[in-house]
């Protein structure tokens, strides 16, 4: 066995005993901690016994032997440490069937006790007051050795000489004669309250004819006033019924006549109505549609002058915005080269007359090719020749020759400088 941990289930208790304890140490349903060798471990069981406690031949208060049978339930109690530590005293090392030997023994001498200081009759009678003392009595005797009597119950009782038989018998004859006694007396009420009955049935027979008689006289004498009544009313009604339909045929000759005259309104109203609709069908076929046309026709001339003059004024909006702002490029084309002109106004004054002709030199080109643009773009050109010059493209070359030609003397013109002789004079 090597050193640990014991443990145990909720039906059983571990005792354990040796080094370290004065006394041995009770654990119900859990563990502890043993040293082998030198502590010793043992179980005793919690389970509840059931015991069935037999007591044959007892001779009760009165002398009369009986046998009685009776069920216990028992266990040792292992919430009670003292109760407990009797049960170890007393058990530990048995066996379950020793332990309940124990136990059943001692039940059956206790309920032996009680069956002879009580008669036959209070254990027959009285079952539960038996049990009880038979449970306190075991109980109080019992619970030294640390086992708890859970409950006791009488199961049987037995008589061999035939004694619980002649007390039933006896019972019964009595239960019999009680029952014979109660029939005669019940049959005698029945038929005293049967002739009693018949005699009340008569009188309210004889009660309820003369009833009956008298209302039968009540209902001639009352039914002739009322035939005497209606035959009067009848008559009454004839008359009034006769004077009646004579009014009602008066009336409905009346209502016809009426009604005459109203389905000749109504005629006339209709006619009235089918002219009208008839007026208005030719308004709606012929009028309206001639009117609708007529009003389509204005509004459709209406609205081609209305877009005649949205054009134009459109057209003279744009006219108008295209002039604006072509005039406002034209002013800021001007500006532009006007500070342009400004600038190479600076710049001829910086670098003089030979910067300025190399410039110019190099404008050139483009001037010719700004002068030659325009044809350029022409899809057709008609010439008209006098006869005594160039013709095609040799006098488009000497019109654009001729052009550029003239630019030494327009920018002699407006710089004041002589491309040729700056030119001829750097040149040497």
């Amino acid at each position: 066995m090597t050193w640990g941990f014991v443990t145990c289930g909720p039906n059983e208790a571990l005792v354990v005993s040796g080094c370290c304890y004065n006394k041995p140490l009770l654990v119900p349903g859990g563990r502890a901690f043993v040293w082998p060798t030198i502590q010793c471990v043992q179980r005793i069981s919690l389970n509840t016994m059931t015991l069935q406690v037999d007591s044959p031949t007892v001779y009760t208060s009165q002398g009369v032997p009986i046998s009685v049978t009776g069920i216990a339930q028992v266990k040792i109690q292992g919430q009670n440490e003292e109760m407990l530590m009797a049960a170890c005293e007393q058990f530990l090392g048995k066996s379950d069937q020793e332990i309940q030997h124990i136990a059943l023994a001692t039940l059956e001498g206790h309920q032996r006790a009680i069956m002879g200081s009580m008669t036959v009759e209070e254990i027959y009678r009285d079952r539960k007051k038996f049990s009880k003392q038979v449970f306190e009595v075991a109980s109080s005797d019992l619970v030294n050795m640390g086992i708890t009597v859970v409950s006791y119950t009488l199961k049987d009782i037995r008589d061999e000489e035939g004694y619980l038989k002649s007390l039933g018998m006896a019972r019964t004859a009595e239960v019999k004669r009680d029952a014979r006694i109660g029939e005669a007396e019940a049959r005698k009420d029945a038929q005293i309250k049967e002739a009693m009955a018949e005699e009340e049935r008569m009188a309210a027979r004889f009660l309820n004819d003369t009833e009956i008689a008298k209302a039968q006289r009540d209902f001639e004498i009352k039914k002739a006033a009322y035939d005497v009544e209606v035959q009067t009313k009848k008559a009454e009604a004839e008359m009034a019924y006769e004077l009646q339909a004579a009014k009602t045929k008066q009336r409905i000759k009346e209502e016809q006549m009426q009604i005459k005259v109203v389905e000749r309104t109504q005629e006339i109203a209709v006619q009235d109505q089918e002219i009208q609709r008839k007026e208005k069908e030719l308004e709606a076929m012929v009028r309206r549609p001639a009117e609708a046309e007529k009003f389509r026709l204005e509004k459709m001339a209406e609205a081609n002058r209305l877009r005649v003059v949205m054009e134009a004024e459109a057209e003279a909006e744009s006219l108008r915005l295209r002039g604006e702002a072509e005039a406002f490029a034209v002013q800021a084309k001007a500006k532009a080269e006007a500070e342009q002109m400004s600038k190479k106004a600076e710049a001829f004054k910086e670098y003089r007359e030979a910067a300025m002709v190399e410039m110019l030199l190099e404008t050139l080109p483009k001037m010719a090719a700004e002068v030659a643009a325009p044809l350029s773009q022409a899809k057709k050109i008609t010439m008209v020749s006098a006869g005594n010059g160039e013709v095609g493209a040799a006098k488009l070359t000497g019109e654009v020759l001729q052009i550029v030609t003239k630019v030494p003397e327009m920018v002699k013109n407006m710089t004041g400088v002589d491309i040729m002789k700056v030119h001829l004079a750097n040149f040497k």
